[in-house]
Parts: structure tokens; sequence; C-alpha cells
């Protein structure tokens, strides 16, 4: 899929970016010309994706982080100004969830879904807009869902912790405006990843989801990169504290 944006010399930094989702934004801001920092768990995931940018010469560095130590993401961002001496773009994309029903769901549950999902996407987002203000300006996307505004069995918390990230898109948006920062959020609809497996993997379970979807299919990996690749760019000067949802109409059906 070409991709049509100018982010050339940028510096960015994308989490999770070693599968789905993350991989496939990762894939497209190297297209547009951006200098990519991998983060993530998996070293072999990150070094695959790696090569997949090198190969079409791109520019990327795999850094592996444990987001849920603070230590581990100061190193993170001490890493990439290291290595581009600039970060112009974060994406928030690594989250965490567990398929639990809130009765069954583990108190050490709840804080491993929110500590990576909200709390590692604000304690970054803050080491870097430091850096971002004495640059004069950036943007940082953070990866939610649908699920941020509805609700969802099963799913309860994970839910909760992307409703959580979309009001702290909406207050760093507002605290950092004068730093010429630019905070939006991405809301994927159910997407085809390891993490939806389960259910696009069963053609019987696949076909009865995707009839109350309006397009009538999943969402692919790469559909979600478009959105992520404009709020990165110069045509949304003006557009902070938003969210914009590629569900196929998921939502205007709820």
């Amino acid at each position: 899929m070409a991709r049509n944006y100018d982010l050339s010399g940028k510096g960015a930094l994308v989490t999770g970016g070693g599968k789905g989702i993350g991989r496939a934004i990762s894939l497209g801001l190297a297209e547009c010309g951006a200098r990519l920092i991998l983060a993530s768990r998996t070293k072999e995931e990150l070094e695959k994706v790696a090569g997949e940018i090198k190969a079409k010469e791109g520019d990327a560095t795999p850094v592996v982080t444990d987001l849920m130590v603070s230590e581990e993401i100061d190193r993170l961002v001490e890493t990439t100004i290291k290595t581009y001496g600039r970060v112009d773009i974060l994406v928030n994309n690594a989250a965490r969830s567990f398929l639990r029903p809130l009765m069954d769901l583990r108190e050490d549950g709840w804080d491993k879904i929110f500590d990576t999902n909200c709390k590692a996407a604000f304690l970054l987002s803050r080491s870097v807009a430091k850096i971002m203000g004495e640059q004069g300006g950036g943007r940082i996307v953070n990866i939610t869902t649908v699920g941020a505004v509805r609700g969802g069995a099963g799913m309860g918390v994970y839910h909760a912790s992307k409703a959580a990230l979309s009001m702290l898109t909406k207050c760093m948006a507002v605290e950092w405006a004068p730093l010429n920062i630019n905070v939006n959020a991405v809301g994927p609809g159910l997407t085809k990843t390891a993490f939806s497996q389960p259910i696009w993997g069963n053609p019987e379970v696949e076909q009865m989801v995707a009839a109350r979807i309006p397009k009538g299919r999943l969402g692919e990996p790469e559909e979600i990169v478009g959105a992520v690749l404009f709020l990165c760019s110069d045509d949304s000067n003006y557009i902070t504290g938003e969210s914009i949802y590629v569900d196929g109409g998921t939502l205007a059906n709820t």
C-alpha cells in the first residue's frame, strides 16, 4: 500500500512494534521516511521488523524494553535520542489484555493491564514530551480501541484501561498544546492480529462477528496505518485531543 506523507528525517518511536498493528505502523512510518526505534519485550520480532525496514533502505533500530519498568522507559528514550538526536513522533501501541470475566480477574491482572496500557503510555509520553517541547514540537498518537467507548463481556478491564488512555489523550493534548505537541488517538475496531486470532481463526465465529460490522468483515492491520500517518503529518497541524476510530462502521452501528 503506497504511503504519500513525507516524514523524511523524523525520529519516531513505536512501542509494541514487533507484530500486528505495531508492525504495520512501523512499516508505514518507515515508508514515509521516518527513522524508527522499535520497542517491545520480544527481541526476535523486533529484529524481524527492523530487517524488513532495512531491506527497503529504511532506518530502524530494535530496542528490547519492558514498559512495566520505569527505568527501562527512561533508557528507551535515552537510546532514541542517542541514536537519532531527536524524537518527533511517539506511537503508544503496546497493550496487554486477558480474556477474563470481571468476577474472575485477579488484582495483579488488573494492575498488569492498566500499568501497560495506561501508566506506561503516560510515563513514556511525559518523558518524550519534555524533549519534544525543547525541539519545538512533535506528535504523540495513542492506539486505543472501539472498546474505549463501549462495554464488552470478558474484556472489561481492557476496555476501562483504553477509556482511561482516551481521556489521558485529551488531557495531554490540552496541557502540551503550548509546546506545539499534538496528542491524538486512533481506535481500531476488531482487527486481524494474533490478539484476535481466537475469533477470526474460527470461521463460524468470524462470520457471526463480521455480520455486526457494517463493512461486513474484520479490519487488517495495514488499514489502521493511514489514520496514524495522517496524525503524524502536517495535514493534521490543527488537530489535537481527538480520536479517530478505524472500525468499518462498528460504532456507527452501535
